[in-house]
C-alpha cells in the first residue's frame, strides 16, 4: 500500500473534498517548513488544521513521522478527543492534541495551530521577563502575545481550560518553561505567526549573549509597530508569503503534496 491510499487501496485525495485536500497539502507543507527552519523536534510536538465542513474533524501527524517527510495523504483525520475518523495505516498521538484541542475549540478562527519546542522558544520561555521589545520583528508580536504557566507534560484534559483563558483573543502563546504556540485562521497566518515569534527569540537570545547594554525602544513605539504590523488581524497575514515559501519546499522536495 501506497502512502497516498488507505487499507482499501483507494486514494487518500478520491475520499475527500477538495477543500480538505487543499487544507492538506497546506497542513503538510507547514510541517515541512517548520522542519526546514530546523524548529521540529524529532516527532514531539504537532500542527493541526481544522476539515472544513459542519464536523468537528481535525488533522494532525501521523505519530512517528519526522516532520520532512509528512505528506498531505499520510496526515491523520481525528475528532476532538483524538479518536482516528478515518481508516488509515498510521496511528496519533492523542496526548499531544490536548494543547490543539483546547485552542481549536475556543478559537472560532483558529483552524491552524502549531507548537515548538525550538531552542531559542523554549529558552525565551525560561526567561522571567519573556519577550522583551529587542527588534522590530518582537514589537510586531508583542500585542498579539500572551503566556501560559508550566503544569507539566500536557496529559490533562483539564488543562485545556486554563490555556484557553490565558490565550484569549491572542494568536500567539508562549508556554512557560516549555516552548512556542501560533493559531491562525489557516495554514499560512499560522505559519507566519511562527516565523516572527521564533525569529523574536532568537534575535532575543543572541542580543543578551552579546554582554553589552541594551537599546530599549521609547515609550509607545511597540505598541505603534504593532499596530502597524497587524498581526492582530484575524484573516489573511500570511497569504503573501505563503505562495514563496511552497516554491521553496517546490524547489527541494515536492512530495509533501502527495
Amino acid at each position: 500500500m501506497s502512502v497516498a491510499e488507505d487499507f482499501s487501496g483507494v486514494s487518500v485525495r478520491d475520499q475527500v473534498s477538495e477543500a480538505e485536500w487543499q487544507v492538506r497539502v497546506d497542513l503538510a507543507a507547514t510541517y515541512r517548513l517548520v522542519a526546514h527552519y530546523g524548529w521540529s523536534d524529532l516527532i514531539y510536538t504537532h500542527i493541526s488544521a481544522r476539515v472544513p465542513g459542519p464536523e468537528h474533524h481535525f488533522l494532525i501527524n501521523p505519530y512517528g513521522m519526522s516532520f520532512d517527510e509528512i505528506t498531505a495523504s499520510s496526515l491523520v483525520k481525528i475528532d476532538l478527543d483524538g479518536n482516528i475518523v478515518m481508516p488509515t495505516e498510521y496511528a496519533v498521538n492523542p496526548a499531544g492534541f490536548t494543547i490543539h484541542s483546547a485552542v481549536h475549540m475556543s478559537v472560532p478562527d483558529a483552524n491552524a495551530v502549531i507548537h515548538t519546542h525550538s531552542d531559542d522558544g523554549v529558552a525565551v520561555s525560561a526567561q522571567a521577563d519573556g519577550l522583551l521589545p529587542l527588534s522590530q520583528t518582537a514589537m510586531i508580536v508583542l500585542e498579539d502575545l500572551a503566556y501560559h504557566d508550566y503544569e507539566g507534560i500536557a496529559l490533562e484534559h483539564d488543562e485545556r481550560e486554563r490555556l484557553v483563558r490565558d490565550l484569549g483573543n491572542k494568536h500567539c502563546m508562549i508556554l512557560r518553561n516549555h516552548g512556542l504556540l501560533t493559531a491562525g485562521a489557516s495554514c499560512p497566518d499560522a505559519f507566519l505567526r511562527l516565523y516572527f515569534l521564533e525569529r523574536a527569540c532568537t534575535m532575543q537570545v543572541r542580543a543578551l549573549s552579546g554582554g553589552v547594554k541594551l537599546t530599549m525602544p521609547n515609550q509607545g513605539v511597540p505598541e505603534k509597530t504593532a499596530d502597524q504590523g497587524m498581526f492582530h488581524k484575524k484573516h489573511g497575514i500570511g497569504k503573501l508569503a505563503w505562495p514563496a515559501l511552497l516554491r521553496t519546499l517546490d524547489r527541494i522536495d515536492p512530495s509533501y503534496r502527495d
